[in-house]
Order: C-alpha cells, then structure tokens, then sequence
C-alpha cells in the first residue's frame, strides 16, 4: 500500500529522497557511475530521518498515530495471531462493527483479542462508524471478556480508539453504563489481561478496554483522558491551542511511562508504524509474548489484587503544612 500522505516535518525527507531517485535515474540514462554520490545522498537521508523522528513533539507524534495508514486492529490481529475467529453480537440489542472481537492463538495458546476497528477508506469508515463504538460494542466487548474468564483464556486488547460514540442514540441505549460496566469487569477478571494502546487511547472509550495487569502502548500513540483539540476548546473556546494542549496533557508514551500509567513502550518502526506493518506486528508479538510469560504463573486471586492496586496508585497527592 503507497504511503500518499505526507505530513509538514517530512518533507525534508521526502525532497532529499526524490533528488536521489532523480540521481539514480539520470545516471541509468547516461550510463554513469555515480554510486558515491547517491551513496552519500542515502545516508544523509537515513541520518536525517533519524534526526527528525527522535525528536518529535507531541503533536507531530500525533499527526502519526492518525496517519490514514497506520495499520488496523484487523491488519495487526492478522500479524500477531494465528486463527483468529471472530464472534459477533452483545446477545441484547446487535452486532457493532466498530468494535471486533474473537478467539485467536498466541504461540498456540487460546486467548481472547478484542480491539476497536477503524475503517481504511471512506466506505469502510461509514461502515465501521469510524472506530467509535456504540454501548452494544461495549456490552460485546463485555461478553468475550466474561467467556474467556469461563474458559481460563488470557484477554488481549488493542486500543485505537479517540472515544465512544457520543450520539443521542448511544445515550438512548445506555453508553454510560456500558463503559462502566466494561471497566468494572475488566479490571475483576480472574485471568491475565493485557491492553496495548496502538493508536488514539480517548476517554473512558480506551479506558474500557485498558484494564490490564500490563499496559503497553506504542511509541507514537497517546493515552488521554480528552483529545488535544477538545481540550483546547473547553479551555480557549476553539482549537486553535491544539498543538499546545498535547505538550501540556502529558499523552505521549515517554510521559506516561515516567508516571507509571503504562508499563513498556513498544518501539515502532522508523517512520511510524505504517512504514513497516510487518515488523510492527512482530514487536508487539513480542512485548505480549514477553509481558504474558511474567503473567501466567500468577495465581488468580494476585492477578486480581495486582491490577486493583495498579490503578488505585495513579495520582500523587501532596499536603503542605501551614
């Protein structure tokens, strides 16, 4: 799949590697040996990727996460798992495509995967309601977590999600109550669970499906209780302090991972995740094969207790004394 999208801090990169596809053109078409000059060119190129994508702010990070090819849950399931089979319905009102969940193999191991799913193109989109899950999708999510408590299987969840579906209709059949619900029984499963956050973690929509024992997340994605731009317009009235708002929220990986809010960042690509899916897969295989084997000897009652008191430590509090 063409990378077709460009973002504004890339183009350095971008300019630098057509002048040496140019070079290389030209020097087939007058036969000349210009191999020092495009070998020279190519690792100013690698140097000055490494240059930009080592130091980018919090808002660059998040132009990433949402480039339009950032792999999917359904393209990372299909990378990290072996035979996934997907289940469907909440068994109460229907089927939400916005949220996929199944049966899968880690290692030959049965776990439970449950994911919100974006669409890749604008049909796909509709169709998906842009990865924003309805409480149905929640209450699914529910359900896969119960059964695979029932059949001792470890839960597994990928968040990209910038929150749930905020419509009337999601509200009329009960949004709120299913995120709590969705949180109130992840966070008692007597099974080993683990959440990686893979793209846009927003709201109680990610916080639904993140309470894990362990919590990865990716380099680039954001982990936030609100979006930059939402946080811009309850505080100025508009969006335009977006940029400022990321750096101020604290959402980035490095972050969260000082506050203890997650527990590893799993390393992406050189680029962002969409340059290299194949190699995204494999690093998160290997942060969940890594994170699972510190999991599975744990009593029940620990996994329980541990996660309990994962949580309840979030937040400082200091007192001075007047």
């Amino acid at each position: 799949m063409a990378n077709t999208l460009v973002l504004d801090f890339e183009r350095p990169i971008v300019e630098l590697e057509k002048r040496i596809e140019e070079l290389k053109s030209f020097a087939k078409e007058r036969n000349l040996d210009l191999s020092e000059e495009i070998d020279n060119l190519q690792n100013r190129s690698e140097r000055l990727k490494r240059e930009i994508y080592s130091n980018l702010t919090s808002w660059q990070r998040i132009e990433l996460v949402r480039h339009p090819q950032r792999p999917t849950a359904e393209e990372l399931i299909e990378l990290i798992f072996d035979d996934f089979y997907e289940l469907h319905g909440d068994r109460l009102y229907g089927d939400d495509p916005a949220l996929i969940g199944g049966i899968a193999l880690l290692n030959g191991e049965p776990v439970t995967v449950i994911a919100p799913q974006k669409g890749r193109d604008t049909k796909e989109n509709l169709e998906r309601n842009f990865g924003l899950p309805h409480p149905e999708g929640y209450r699914k999510a529910i359900r896969l977590m119960k059964q695979a408590e029932k059949f001792n299987r470890p839960v597994i969840t990928l968040v990209d999600v910038v929150g749930a579906y905020p419509g009337i209709e999601a509200e009329e059949r009960g949004q709120g109550p299913a995120i709590a619900e969705a949180i109130t029984v992840m966070g008692a499963l007597r099974v080993p669970t683990i959440a990686v956050i893979t793209g846009e973690g927003g709201s109680g929509g990610a916080l639904a499906l993140a309470m894990g024992n362990r919590v990865l997340m990716l380099e680039n994605a954001y982990y936030s209780v609100i979006s930059p731009e939402s946080a811009s317009i309850i505080l100025y009235k508009n969006d335009d302090f977006a940029k400022e708002a990321a750096e101020k929220l604290k959402i980035g990986s490095q972050d969260l991972l000082e506050m203890k809010i997650i527990d590893e960042i799993i390393p992406e690509p050189l680029g962002g995740a969409h340059k290299d899916r194949v190699s995204m897969g494999r690093f998160i295989k290997e942060a969940l094969e890594r994170n699972m084997n510190i999991l599975k000897g744990l009593p029940q009652e620990k996994l329980v207790s541990a996660r309990y008191e994962r949580f309840r430590a979030f937040g400082k509090v200091k007192e001075d004394k007047l």
